[in-house]
């Protein structure tokens, strides 16, 4: 088969599995919804705060929404070790490269494409709450931060799709980054000074920030959730090429 239609193909079993679907779809409405609700009721009291930081706050469903890419990434790769699925799909593609490579480029497509949607309208949503402390585009980094959230969600989706070929089990990958990312920051922060800012939440969300903190700037944060999710695929593509289908 030609890259393309393996690629096509590929997008045919995303669209075609409801879990990955609606994990997908969770990405946007879980992260919009919570941004709503929260700007909605105490948005203009928390813009009041004199320590609030407008643009990083913008941000704040993107943490719900995390856990939906998290979701989908784990679900379009941990789909294929159900009932002998990836016996089937290396029975169609054999090149195993091939086929590994057009199913992380999809996921990734997927997660970038309504990640950026989700960044964007989130942004926009929540600050038609705020009146007079309201912020748009135009503010300072407001841009390279939807842009920078949107890779974010698309980042954390390859992350948790290269951990599930590696460990071939949907439950084994929520159960390690789930805990990884809401708890696992906060320890190390309090047990190792400023160790949690190399965490791939931590590091990625520096994008988020008008003025990044620690030594991470923006993109530089962004860059060490790249490597993060990339040293992942990398195990990924290890465990499809040596392990038995």
């Amino acid at each position: 088969m030609s890259p393309i239609a393996v690629l096509h193909s590929e997008w045919i079993k995303i669209k075609s599995l409801r879990g990955t679907v609606g994990s997908l779809a969770a990405v946007f409405l879980t992260t919009v919804a919570v941004t709503v609700l929260v700007f909605a009721t105490v948005g203009r009291a928390e813009a009041e705060n004199a320590d609030a930081e407008p643009l990083f706050d913008a941000f704040y469903a993107l943490n719900f929404g995390q856990l939906a890419a998290i979701g989908f990434g784990t679900t379009a790769v941990s789909s294929e070790y159900v009932d002998g699925a990836l016996r089937v799909s290396l029975s169609a593609v054999p090149r195993r490269g091939l086929f590994y490579r057009s199913k992380i480029a999809v996921v990734g497509g997927a997660a970038l494409a309504v990640g950026l949607l989700t960044s964007f309208t989130a942004f926009l949503g929540g600050q038609a709450f705020l009146g007079e402390y309201a912020i748009g585009l135009g503010h300072n980094g407001a841009v390279r931060a939807c842009v920078g959230g949107g890779v974010y969600l698309a980042l954390m989706a390859l992350l948790a799709a290269g951990l599930a070929a590696l460990l071939r089990s949907g439950v084994a990958v929520l159960s390690v980054l789930i805990p990884f990312n809401l708890i696992v920051p906060f320890v190390i922060g309090d047990m190792a000074g400023g160790a949690a800012q190399f965490l791939p939440d931590r590091a990625g969300q520096q994008i988020l920030r008008e003025d990044p903190t620690g030594v991470l700037g923006g993109w530089a944060g962004l860059g060490v959730l790249a490597l993060w999710a990339a040293a992942a695929v990398g195990a990924g593509w290890w465990a499809v090429r040596q392990r038995d289908a």
